[in-house]
Order: structure tokens, then sequence, then C-alpha cells
């Protein structure tokens, strides 16, 4: 487990491609992080309050300095941080199975390569 500053990014994101090549949606439970891989399974508490979520990483960020992890809007609504924007956390990975892609001839070359690093 780790403990970690937590933002969240929603509206002005909606509907972008995320690194992952997803389209971001600000109402799933998804989540950036710089190192961890696309596909991993991170459950998230508040310390504050004791409320946990379950997000995916499907993106690379955040960028500001201090922070640890960038949550979709609906991730950071479980965990009660709306009104606050950041909120320290502790981050306990859970899994890190990589998704299959839902439309592999959409990947980049580099997800390609990725993927075809992590299948051996």
């Amino acid at each position: 487990m780790t403990d970690a500053v937590a933002s969240y990014y929603g509206k002005r994101f909606h509907g972008r491609l995320t690194a992952s090549g997803d389209r971001f949606n600000m109402h799933k439970l998804t989540a950036a992080h710089r190192t961890l891989k696309f596909g991993t399974r991170v459950l998230v508490t508040n310390k504050s309050n004791g409320r946990s979520v379950e997000v995916t990483i499907n993106d690379r960020g955040p960028y500001i300095k201090g922070r640890s992890i960038d949550l979709s809007k609906g991730a950071a609504k479980a965990l009660g941080m709306l009104g606050s924007g950041v909120a320290r956390v502790e981050l306990k990975v859970l899994s890190r199975r990589q998704p299959v892609p839902k439309r592999p001839e959409k990947l980049t070359v580099a997800q390609a390569q990725r993927l075809m690093m992590d299948l051996f």
C-alpha cells in the first residue's frame, strides 16, 4: 500500500482519447498514473473518510508535482472528494492484467509493441 495525493479530471477531457487509446469517460471508474501498466486495477481509499473505489488505469498523469494519481470524476465522486478536488489517499494494486484491446486495428505502434511485450 502506498500513501499518495489524488486529484481528478472530468468534463474538459470527456470523450478525448487517453494514452491507452480508450475514450475518456468521466463517469467510469478509471484513473491516470505515471508508471502503472494500462489495465492495472487499483483500490483507492480516501484517508479522510475511509471511502474506497476500485479503478482501472487507462491514462498517463498526473502532471502536477506532488500528485500521484488522477481519478475520473466518477471515481472522485465515489471517494467524496469532488468539493476539495484533491485528497490524501492510499493506493493498493489489485492486479496488473493487460486488457484485451477493443479494436486492435486502431492500436498505435507503441501500443502494439507494448501488447506484444506483455504477451511474453
